[in-house]
C-alpha cells in the first residue's frame, strides 16, 4: 500500500521506528479484538489525520499477515466516530466528509457531547476498543499509555492511542513524507485547532511586516509551543482573544518568537576525520546571540547532488541557510553548483563578481574560463563591506560564507551584523540566555520532574548532558526571559529536596 511502500522508501529512520511501532499496536489490536468490536475517533485535525492513515496501513498489515497475499484493504470497514459541533471551523467539517468519500469511511456522525456520544453509541454498537490521536501533552493523555481503559465513570472501551509518543515534529514528517491530504488550516498558519471560539494562528508563524499572513503549520520549529494558538477571552467586555500559552503574554510570545537557521557544511575532509569543523558550533553561538534558533547542523560531501539536495530541504524549512566550505576553484568546490542546482537555475557569468577576483587574482583570472565568477542566475545577491576583500553571496535565503577559520568568520559575522543594522539584512531577536545547575541524583530520579517541567515551560529549552559518563548531571536552561530561567529554576528546586541542584556560576 503506498503508505507503507513512502514509509519504507524515506530515508528518515526516527520516522519509520515510529511508524513501526505505531502499526505494531494497530495489528496488536486488531488481534485482540474483531473489526466489528473496534471504532476509530476523527476530528479532522493533523493527529487524527495521521492515525487515519496508519490505520490504512496497519490494516493492510494485519490482513496481509493473516494471508491476504494483497493485503486488499477495498473492505477497510472500521467504524468512523465524527463529533460535530455547530462551533468547529467549516474547513474541518468540509475535510472530514472529503475524506470520509476518498477512503469510503463507514462515518457515524454524532451531535452529542463526547461522554454522551459514546455512551449512545456503545449502547448501540459492540465497540469494545477506540483508536484516538492523542500524543503526550495533549490535555487528555496524562496517565495513558498505548492500552489504558476507560477513565472510571465513564462508559467501559479500551483506549488505543498508537501515536501516543509521537512529537509534534512526527507527525508533520508523516504528513509529508506520505503526501497525505490535511486540513487547509494547517497552512494558514494554525498549529492546534479547537473551536472557532478558541483557536487563532499561531503568532510564532506571522510573516514579517504582515499582520494576516503565516507560514504553513509544518514551519514551526518549536513543536512545544504548538499550542500558542489556542485562545481565551480575557474579559467580556473587551470581546479580546489573546493567546493562551501555558503563562505566557502576547508581549511574551512577541519577545520569545523565533527565526530559525540551518547550517550546512561541506567538506570530506570533516566526514573522513582528516580536519574537525570548529566553525559550526561557532556559527551557532552566533546565532543564538541575536535570538535565532539552529534547527541542524549538517555535513555533506563534496558532491553537487548532496549538496542541491540538502539545500532543498533546508531553505524551505529555515529562515535562513549558512553554508561553507566547497567555495572556490578546486574540482571539489562544487557549494556554489550545488546551490544553482537546488534553486533549479543555470550558473552564469556575474561581471561585478568577476571584477573582485580580478583585483584579487590578477592575471591569473582568465574572464569567462573562470569558474569563481559563475554564479547562480538570477536569485544571487552580493553582500559588500569594505572590511571584506571579497563580497558574501546571498542566494535568495542562502548566504554562502568562505570563511576557512574561526577568526575569518568572526570578522565575516560582524560584517553581517552591521549590514543587517543598515539593510535588514537579518532581523535581530532578543537574545538566548541560559542557566545551568547540577545534581548527583541518578537519571531515573530527575527523569519524570523534568520532563513536567518542560511541560510547564515550553518557552525554555531544558536539557541535560554530562561531562564525564559517572560524572553530575548538568542541567541546562536557555531562553530568552531572565525571569522565566529563574523562576523554571526554582521550579526544579521545588520538586526535590534542599540542596539537590546547585547553580553552575
Amino acid at each position: 500500500m503506498e503508505i507503507d511502500k513512502a514509509i519504507r522508501e524515506c530515508d528518515d529512520q526516527r520516522l519509520q521506528t515510529k511508524y513501526n511501532n505505531a502499526t505494531y499496536v494497530i495489528q496488536r489490536a486488531l488481534a485482540l479484538y474483531s473489526i466489528e468490536e473496534v471504532a476509530f475517533s476523527f476530528n479532522g485535525g493533523k493527529d487524527s489525520t495521521v492515525l487515519l492513515h496508519l490505520l490504512r496501513a496497519g490494516y493492510f498489515l494485519h490482513k496481509r499477515g493473516q494471508g491476504n497475499a494483497n493485503g486488499d484493504v477495498k473492505g477497510f470497514s472500521i467504524r468512523t466516530i465524527y463529533f460535530e459541533s455547530p462551533c468547529a471551523f467549516p474547513e474541518i467539517n468540509s475535510f472530514t466528509y472529503d475524506i470520509a468519500a476518498t477512503y469510503d469511511l463507514q462515518i457515524d456522525t454524532i451531535r452529542l457531547d463526547f461522554k454522551s456520544g459514546l455512551e449512545a453509541l456503545l449502547k448501540e454498537n459492540p465497540v469494545r476498543a477506540i483508536f484516538l490521536g492523542v500524543r503526550i501533552g495533549d490535555p487528555t493523555a496524562v496517565g495513558q499509555e498505548q492500552f489504558s481503559p476507560s477513565s472510571p465513570g465513564w462508559p467501559p472501551f479500551m483506549r488505543v492511542n498508537p501515536i501516543l509518543d509521537w512529537s509534534y515534529r512526527d507527525v508533520w514528517a508523516f504528513l509529508l513524507t506520505c503526501k497525505v491530504k490535511y486540513c487547509s488550516l494547517y497552512d494558514q498558519g494554525y498549529t492546534s485547532i479547537g473551536s472557532i471560539y478558541d483557536t487563532v494562528p499561531n503568532s510564532l508563524l506571522s510573516i514579517s511586516n504582515s499582520s494576516d499572513k503565516f507560514k504553513p503549520a509544518y514551519l514551526l520549529a518549536d513543536g512545544r509551543l504548538e499550542r500558542a494558538g489556542r485562545v481565551k477571552k480575557l474579559s467580556s467586555t473587551s470581546g479580546q482573544l489573546h493567546a493562551d500559552s501555558n503563562g505566557l503574554t502576547d508581549l511574551d510570545l512577541h519577545k520569545n518568537s523565533m527565526l530559525t537557521a540551518s547550517i550546512i557544511v561541506v567538506g570530506d575532509e570533516i566526514l573522513f576525520g582528516t580536519v574537525e569543523d570548529q566553525l559550526g558550533p561557532y556559527l551557532c553561538k552566533k546565532l543564538h546571540s541575536v535570538g535565532w534558533s539552529v534547527l541542524q547542523l549538517s555535513v555533506v560531501h563534496n558532491n553537487i547532488d548532496s549538496v542541491a539536495e540538502e539545500v532543498e530541504q533546508r531553505k524551505s524549512t529555515s529562515d535562513a541557510v549558512f553554508i561553507y566550505g566547497g567555495v572556490g576553484p578546486l574540482h571539489s568546490d562544487v557549494t556554489i553548483a550545488g546551490i544553482a542546482k537546488a534553486f533549479g537555475v543555470r550558473l552564469a557569468p556575474d561581471e561585478e563578481f568577476e571584477e573582485y577576483l580580478r583585483h584579487i587574482i590578477g592575471d591569473q583570472c582568465t574572464g569567462d574560463r573562470n569558474e569563481m565568477a559563475q554564479l547562480p542566475e538570477g536569485i544571487t545577491e552580493l553582500l559588500h563591506h569594505d572590511k571584506l576583500s571579497m563580497p558574501l553571496i546571498k542566494c535568495q535565503n542562502i548566504i554562502i560564507l568562505n570563511a576557512t577559520n574561526v577568526s575569518e568568520l568572526e570578522n565575516q559575522w560582524a560584517c553581517l551584523i552591521e549590514l543587517t543594522k543598515s539593510c535588514d539584512m537579518l532581523t535581530l531577536l532578543e537574545p538566548y540566555v541560559s542557566k545551568q545547575v547540577t545534581t548527583n541524583l541518578s537519571d531515573v530520579e530527575i527523569a519524570q520532574p523534568l520532563s513536567k517541567l518542560s511541560l510547564e515551560f515550553p518557552d525554555l529549552y531544558i536539557g541535560c548532558y554530562r561531562e564525564a559518563r559517572y560524572g553530575s548531571v548538568i542541567v541546562s536552561f536557555k531562553g530568552k526571559d531572565q525571569a522565566r530561567l529563574e523562576s523554571a529554576i526554582k521550579a526544579l528546586h521545588n520538586k526535590f529536596q534542599p540542596g539537590a541542584f546547585s547553580e553552575i556560576k
